[in-house]
């Protein structure tokens, strides 16, 4: 595999080696040893599929707060997704900015987001699923969000937004007295 770091410290888009054939292909999505050359040495507690059915579609932008923050890795399984993530980490070099690239089925890219930053996606494809990795159980009493088009943060998303839920819809804008998440 290979870590490429973004411009967030500590956030990387892998790329697995993919090997083919004329039956088709392997690739490895996780290994150990190669995870640990980049700091990560905790467990993975909780995978997750989500599906979404029409383009142009946000989730997010989601994180947990302490103690029940996590570590994520996303890949996109089918279709294509813009994936983002933000730095929310308090006296982080990048407070507040954010990177976003694309994932999907053909690239086989997946992002791996540290704890302290809020993800979300929209989707470039219609019928487009993901697969996320957690190093923390969902934990509905810590979950926390940021409006997908707060000003403060800028994201310019690719697409018009098409779809999406209340309660991403409705998340709070970040206010001036926002210090960020104490790791």
């Amino acid at each position: 595999m290979h870590f490429a770091p973004t411009t967030l410290k500590g956030s990387y888009i892998i790329s697995p080696a993919v090997f083919a054939d004329d039956r088709g292909w392997f690739a490895r999505t996780f290994c150990k040893n190669e995870f640990a050359e980049i700091g990560h040495n905790k467990e993975w507690v909780q995978l997750n599929h989500s599906f979404s059915r029409n383009e142009g579609t946000i989730r997010g932008m989601h994180f947990q707060f302490p103690p029940f923050t996590e570590i994520k890795m996303v890949r996109c399984i089918a279709g294509k997704i813009f994936d983002v993530i933000v730095d929310l980490r308090s006296g982080s070099s990048t407070f507040m900015k954010w990177f976003g690239a694309e994932l999907s089925a053909d690239n086989k890219a997946m992002m791996y987001i540290p704890e302290g930053f809020a993800h979300g996606f929209q989707t470039l494809a219609p019928n487009s699923e993901l697969i996320y990795h957690h190093t923390s159980f969902y934990t509905p009493n810590a979950e926390g969000g940021i409006r997908y088009n707060d000003v403060r943060i800028g994201i310019e998303w690719p697409l018009p937004v098409k779809e999406i839920s209340d309660r991403d819809k409705n998340h709070p804008l970040i206010s001036n007295q926002f210090s960020g998440i104490k790791l």
